[in-house]
């Protein structure tokens, strides 16, 4: 039996180890925001891990001692496990959580590209914007960004509610038609990424999957350049 135990683990660890990488893992993080956040689930993990352990430990040691605590024994477990260990471990994660939020946000960090995101059934479409507002470039499906840049993107839905996430750059963040959300991102990494809506929104939702292409500063200026948009009254005579 416990060979068989052994078999089955051997087996499952290496489809385990496969979901920390790929081009949507938040566990294979490739900016600053999704880094914060695997940072946060490691911490989480290695103290579930560690707390899981105690209490084995505890257990088998007291099956094995096979004898009744006293009463001021089981007064010192009780506060020790029910109210000191949780109490300390909260405290941990909420002080751990609150340093990396800045991170997680990117509010600090002054953006130096904008791109209007727009949800429809069922694509995306990208506007990327000057310091003026005004549209240079637009891509449906692909989103470019420069690599080592932050970059603000303005999210808005065009019907229904979608949820725009890109696993190993950052967090998600809602699509809801009639607001605009803002969220800042950064690639320290070129791909593979990909990012895919995260809310269900309709028959066709599974096909709402983008792949993010990052390009060297200068590149990217070209790949705006190659896909510019046509501006009100230019080129008229």
């Amino acid at each position: 039996m416990y060979r068989r135990c052994w078999q089955a683990a051997a087996l499952a660890t290496p489809s385990l180890l496969a979901g920390c990488a790929g081009p949507q893992s938040a566990l294979d993080p490739a900016g600053p925001s999704a880094s914060a956040i695997a940072g946060i689930w490691w911490g989480l993990f290695w103290m579930a891990l560690a707390v899981w352990l105690l209490v084995t430990v505890l257990l088998l040691a007291g099956l094995r001692r096979r004898r009744h605590l006293s009463e001021a024994g089981a007064r010192r477990m009780i506060v020790a496990g029910g109210l000191v260990l949780p109490t300390g471990v909260l405290l941990g994660l909420l002080v751990h959580g609150t340093l990396a939020s800045d991170r997680v946000t990117g509010r600090s960090a002054d953006a130096s590209h904008l791109v209007a995101v727009t949800g429809r059934q069922w694509h995306w479409d990208f506007v990327y914007l000057g310091d003026d507002g005004r549209p240079l470039a637009a891509s449906t499906d692909l989103l470019a960004m420069p690599l080592g840049r932050m970059v603000e993107f303005r999210i808005e839905s065009a019907d229904v509610i979608h949820s725009f996430w890109i696993p190993r750059l950052g967090g998600k963040i809602d699509a809801i038609p009639g607001r605009t959300n803002v969220l800042r991102l950064q690639a320290d990494q070129a791909g593979p990424i990909r990012g895919q809506c995260a809310e269900f929104c309709g028959l066709e939702h599974a096909f709402m999957g983008f792949e993010v292409l990052v390009l060297a500063p200068g590149e990217y200026e070209a790949w705006l350049r190659d896909n510019a948009v046509a501006r009100a009254g230019e080129g008229s005579p």
